[in-house]
């Protein structure tokens, strides 16, 4: 390998997983290369990275070193280890061959030594195969691929020469919606629509084409800065909430209590109340961090938070009103015994006056009393049966006394009367039979 074949070196970053050992140890492949490299670790995430090797008959055994090499040079840009990256390779042909997992080793040293030992297969080019058992085997958790919820960015790269004998499109479509990041190197005459079918989008960042292996080496640089780089510095992500990076790419965020919106992009306030059993007994509110029970108007929350009592205003005491008082929701009436009507100020009473009000009947007069009226006669009068017509008393006494009426009948208002009625039966008397006359005269005299 010759120094201009490692071009790629002079963009490296200034922070490379190396130490002193694997320098010692490379300088030896590559004389009077690796001097000239620094020794810090890149600052790059944690990622779990499978390695996918089209190992078919196509590719020449010095073309098949070359994928080696590449292998090789990439990782030096990655820190190896269980609570860092963590590499797991295979290759295919007509089958899939792991040659190993992600928790097979633990350090960059015994990544490399496994990748010198790989043997061609020199058989088909099953690419479907290889990415389905990717996505169904190589990133589980059973082969060392950590938990979904950690968001360890899960990356593969399948290098390939040739046209799949297999379907690609719904596989690889499959692996990406399971949240893999695949990009996708083409090496020599390779249709450029089964990349772009097998890799992430953006295209432009997931999906490469070399004229041959010799240039494979020209994509390192690149990688270098995908695999280091926070990219939500370094683009215009329009992310609402919160930019989190991934090689080569990012994904936007939301904040607790938000969800991502279709455009994965903007967030909006997530549903609470329609994914969790909330108990509330009138409503259910939506919160940023959760959701809280209110009531509907007219009612307040019980101390369990998600029940609601009637809030009886009246019990306030300071309705102010001079008979009843009346609760409606948020709020109370006053109300006025029968017989009273409110006044305009809505809480003292005034007497109803109800023979101007009602259709009383009474021939005569109408009398309101508290709650109710009676019927009253004029004088000469007296109150039918009915309690509302009148009958005269002279034809009542008419009835009774002898006639002549104007000898006979007398009638007085009241007893305060009478005594003029006496006056009158007196003179009346004393000038009648002589006999009669006398002695009634004299002894009311």
């Amino acid at each position: 390998m010759q120094f201009e074949q490692g071009v790629f070196l002079s963009s490296l970053c200034p922070y490379l997983s190396i130490n002193a050992a694997d320098v010692t140890s490379y300088q030896n492949e590559v004389p009077g290369l690796w001097p000239l490299l620094p020794v810090s670790p890149c600052k790059a995430i944690p990622l779990d990275f499978v390695f996918v090797i089209d190992s078919s008959r196509s590719i020449r055994p010095n073309d098949y070193e070359k994928v080696k090499t590449f292998i090789i040079n990439l990782l030096q840009f990655l820190k190896v280890g269980p609570n860092a990256t963590r590499v797991g390779l295979l290759q295919y042909g007509s089958v899939v061959q792991p040659e190993f997992s992600l928790k097979t080793y633990t350090s960059k040293a015994q990544v490399e030594q496994a990748v010198r030992n790989m043997e061609h297969l020199a058989t088909g080019t099953m690419t479907g195969l290889a990415i389905q058992y990717t996505m169904e085997t190589a990133f589980t958790e059973e082969e060392g691929a950590r938990p979904a919820n950690l968001h360890i960015p899960r990356i593969a790269m399948i290098v390939t020469d040739g046209r799949p004998q297999d379907t690609v499109e719904e596989i690889a479509a499959q692996a990406r919606q399971a949240g893999i990041q695949i990009f996708a190197i083409g090496v020599g005459r390779v249709d450029m629509n089964t990349l772009r079918a097998i890799g992430s989008e953006p295209h432009s960042e997931h999906v490469h084409l070399v004229a041959n292996f010799s240039q494979i080496e020209t994509l390192i640089s690149g990688f270098q800065s995908k695999l280091c780089g926070e990219m939500c510095e370094v683009v215009d992500h329009q992310c609402q909430h919160i930019c989190v990076s991934s090689p080569a790419s990012y994904r936007c965020k939301c904040r607790r209590g938000f969800i991502l919106n279709p455009d994965g992009k903007t967030c909006k306030a997530e549903d609470m109340c329609a994914v969790v059993d909330h108990g509330c007994e009138h409503i259910c509110a939506n919160l940023p961090d959760g959701y809280e029970c209110r009531c509907r108007p007219g009612y307040k929350l019980n101390k369990d938070l998600k029940t609601c009592n009637k809030i009886d205003c009246c019990d306030l005491g300071n309705h102010g009103c001079e008979h009843d008082c009346v609760s409606v929701p948020e709020s109370y009436i006053c109300r006025c015994k029968k017989g009273y009507v409110l006044s305009l100020d809505g809480k003292t009473c005034s007497s109803l006056d109800l023979c101007q009000t009602v259709d009383h009947g009474c021939e005569h007069q109408c009398v309101s009393t508290t709650d109710s009226y009676i019927c009253k006669c004029f004088e000469g009068f007296t109150l039918a049966e009915d309690g509302k017509s009148c009958k005269s008393m002279t034809l009542e006494l008419r009835e009774i006394a002898s006639e002549p009426d104007e000898k006979h009948l007398y009638y007085a208002e009241d007893f305060e009367k009478m005594g003029e009625i006496t006056k009158k039966l007196k003179s009346r008397i004393c000038k009648g039979t002589p006999h009669m006359a006398t002695l009634l005269c004299q002894t009311r005299n």
